[in-house]
C-alpha cells in the first residue's frame, strides 16, 4: 500500500495524535490537523493545527477521520466523500494484516494490532495498539477495536460498536450494531440487544448494575 505523501488529519484529540504517531512512522512526511477548537497558532510539534480547511488536498494528500467516536468518524468521512476528498488507510508498520485481509478506507490499524487472515474491517474503524482481530472476521463500519482488544476468528461484529480496552470475544461471536462491550469484558455468546455490557461473563447493564 502506498502511503500519501502528506495527511489531513480530521480533528485534534487523543486518537488524532495517535493517527499523526503512526503516520510519520509510516513515512508520511506532511500533517495538518483540523479542529474546530484550535486554539491560536496551536501545533503538533511542526504541523498546524487549524479551525478550518476549505480548500481541496493538494495531489498525494489524503484525509483521516480522526474522532474517537464512532458516530464523529462517521460525519468525517461523509464530510470528505462530499467534497470528492480521498479517505486514507492508515496501518502501522509495526502492524500485521494477514492473507487475503481487507480493511477498508478512512481505517487506522494501531502499532502492533493484528488483523487475521480473510478477515474483512470495515470503513472508518479503529484497531487499536495492540488488538486483535483474527482469521475470517467481519468488523462493521466505524467500530473501534480498543487497545489490547481480542476478537477471536469468525466473529461478526456490527458497525458503529466500541469493543473495550482488554476485553475478548471468544470465537464465533456475533455483537450487533451500536453495542459497547466495556473494558476487560468477556463476551461469550452473541451480544443482540444494544446497551452497554460488563463482566466475565459480558452482561447487560441495567442502570448502574449489569443483569
Amino acid at each position: 500500500m502506498t502511503s500519501p505523501s502528506g495527511l489531513l488529519i480530521l480533528g485534534f484529540g487523543g486518537h488524532a495524535r495517535a493517527v499523526a504517531d503512526v503516520a510519520l512512522m509510516s513515512g508520511i512526511k506532511e500533517l495538518r490537523f483540523i479542529d474546530v477548537n484550535a486554539r491560536p497558532n496551536e501545533t503538533f510539534g511542526p504541523f498546524p493545527v487549524l479551525p478550518s480547511w476549505d480548500e481541496a488536498p493538494s495531489a498525494g494528500w489524503s484525509v483521516m477521520p480522526a474522532s474517537g467516536d464512532g458516530l464523529g468518524r462517521e460525519a468525517q468521512c461523509d464530510w470528505a466523500t462530499k467534497r470528492g476528498w480521498a479517505l486514507a488507510t492508515l496501518i502501522s508498520p509495526t502492524a500485521t494484516v494477514g492473507f487475503g485481509a481487507t480493511v477498508g478506507p478512512g481505517t487506522f490499524i494501531g502499532h502492533h494490532a493484528h488483523v487475521g487472515p480473510m478477515a474483512s474491517v470495515g470503513t472508518g474503524c479503529i484497531v487499536n495498539t495492540g488488538a486483535i482481530v483474527e482469521h475470517e472476521c467481519l468488523i462493521g463500519d466505524f467500530t473501534h477495536i480498543s487497545i489490547n482488544a481480542a476478537v477471536a476468528g469468525r466473529c461478526h461484529i456490527g458497525r458503529l460498536c466500541f469493543i473495550g480496552a482488554g476485553s475478548t470475544v471468544i470465537d464465533g461471536i456475533r455483537v450487533n450494531d451500536g453495542i459497547t462491550l466495556g473494558g476487560g469484558a468477556c463476551a461469550h455468546r452473541d451480544l443482540d440487544e444494544a446497551g452497554i455490557y460488563v463482566g466475565v461473563p459480558a452482561r447487560k447493564m441495567t442502570g448502574k448494575s449489569p443483569v
